[in-house]
């Protein structure tokens, strides 16, 4: 927590409402209007719109295993740089977060990194290998109080195990995050199921892989009476089974990421492996059926699914590159070119889904709360009015696959504070040789 005093002059709230905000002792300490900026650092925040800290639920920090593509400190400085205040790491490190252990040591090295709190998820089986369940009530008692379970990069294929899982972790309010996909519907796959992948002569990816899951484990999460949470949904299909599963009163949350509200499977003609993802980009008609989603809250968040590569995994051929796209500095952008442009959500909506939806379903105190009184200075400076070309130098994680890069982008983020400090400016100065850009040999999955 910081001891410093600062005033943020002239800032827009969601709401609309335009104020000054005082920051003292890690928390906001006034709000109105001509305050007083004695013995405070001053910000000037005219234009700028003030969000709530936003917090990812889907983010690889690779730490520990895989430190040439990514380290917790890496990676929260570009949540930093990209608004975010907290994110939620996944648990396909080497090794895998299937311990107490394990789960503590990537909570201490955020705490350590100092740039957004790291909550660890917890692996759903040992190993990531869907034989037999980690140990999810030693996780959930650990210093690090894991509550969100996922194999993500992997899906829980097995029913048995799955409903085991969900009947688990509701002893302690857990959520099991599934990542939808049926590994016999997909093998080989290479990019969405269509005439394109035809044309292109790459194995096809089909939407009822996912759509097939979603469907067997809402029926699951309904009849054990727990709670699941669909990662990346990126089918309009998808939509349908998620919408039709709240309308019956089932518990499920679900994600999209910005990717999926913007990129199509047309990105993926010319063989760009910057655009490789799992799950893959989709068609136009899906994209429009992800933003509905979004707007009609059948899909409760945005989480960006934060997938960091060196150069050699991703620069080659298609099949040999790797899935997956860095996405924490630029999801506030997409977000506002795929929806808030499109006037399907206001500022108010995008602090819902960026922000306190994502840190209730976590269950991460301290987050996601309005920007008032007495509230945890953890927020954002947005300048909606900026439009910035995407460049490597915006990018300050260790991988640079964005599929961005060159691309004119809304918005930026100017300002983030953590623990009642600005992080951002600090996140921006980082040395290219401090960061250690290294070969990778993980896993291709996100």
């Amino acid at each position: 927590m910081s001891d410093e005093t600062y005033i943020v002059r002239g800032a827009t709230l969601a709401d609309g409402t335009r104020t000054d905000l005082r920051v003292a002792g890690g928390r906001v300490a006034e709000l109105g209007r001509g305050l007083s900026d004695a013995g405070a650092s001053v910000i000037d925040a005219d234009g700028l719109i003030a969000l709530p800290g936003l917090v990812d639920l889907h983010t690889h920090l690779r730490e520990p295993g895989f430190e040439q593509s990514e380290t917790v400190l890496s990676g929260t400085r570009a949540a930093a740089a990209g608004g975010f205040t907290a994110v939620f790491a996944m648990a396909n490190t080497s090794p895998v977060a299937d311990t107490a252990g394990v789960v503590e040591q990537v909570a201490s090295l955020g705490e350590r990194a100092g740039y957004a709190t790291v909550q660890p998820i917890g692996a759903v089986t040992v190993g990531l290998e869907g034989t037999r369940l980690a140990e999810l009530g030693a996780m959930a008692a650990s210093r690090a109080a894991v509550r969100v379970f996922s194999d993500d990069g992997k899906c829980v294929w097995d029913p048995q195990l799955m409903r085991r899982a969900l009947e688990y972790v509701k002893a302690f309010g857990g959520v099991i995050a599934q990542h939808a996909q049926e590994p016999r519907l997909t093998e080989g796959a290479q990019m969405n199921e269509g005439a394109l992948s035809g044309e292109l002569g790459l194995a096809g990816w089909p939407a009822v892989a996912e759509e097939s899951i979603i469907a067997r484990d809402v029926l699951l999460a309904e009849h054990v009476g727990s709670r699941l949470h669909v990662c990346h949904v990126s089918t309009a299909g998808s939509v349908d089974v998620i919408r039709w599963a709240k309308a019956r009163g089932i518990t499920v949350t679900a994600e999209v990421t910005p990717h999926h509200l913007l990129l199509t499977e047309q990105n993926a003609a010319g063989y760009d492996a910057r655009y490789k993802v799992n799950p893959p980009l989709r068609r136009e008609e899906d994209v429009l059926a992800l933003r509905e989603g979004l707007a009609d809250g059948t899909i409760d968040i945005v989480a960006t699914d934060h997938a960091p590569h060196p150069v050699e995994s991703k620069d080659c051929e298609w099949d040999a590159a790797a899935f997956g796209m860095v996405g924490l500095e630029t999801a506030l952008s997409v977000v506002h070119a795929a929806v808030v442009a499109n006037d399907m959500l206001s500022w108010a909506d995008v602090a819902r889904v960026l922000s306190s939806t994502p840190a209730r379903i976590g269950g991460l105190a301290g987050h996601g709360r309005a920007i008032e009184q007495g509230a945890p200075a953890e927020f954002t400076l947005y300048d909606p009015s900026a439009s910035r070309v995407l460049g490597a130098e915006d990018l300050v994680g260790k991988s640079t696959n964005s599929p961005y890069l060159a691309r004119t982008l809304p918005g930026r983020v100017l300002w983030t504070f953590h623990g009642g400090r600005p992080t951002l400016a600090s996140a921006r100065i980082v040395e290219q040789a401090e960061l250690g850009r290294k070969p990778a040999q993980e896993a291709t999955h996100g």
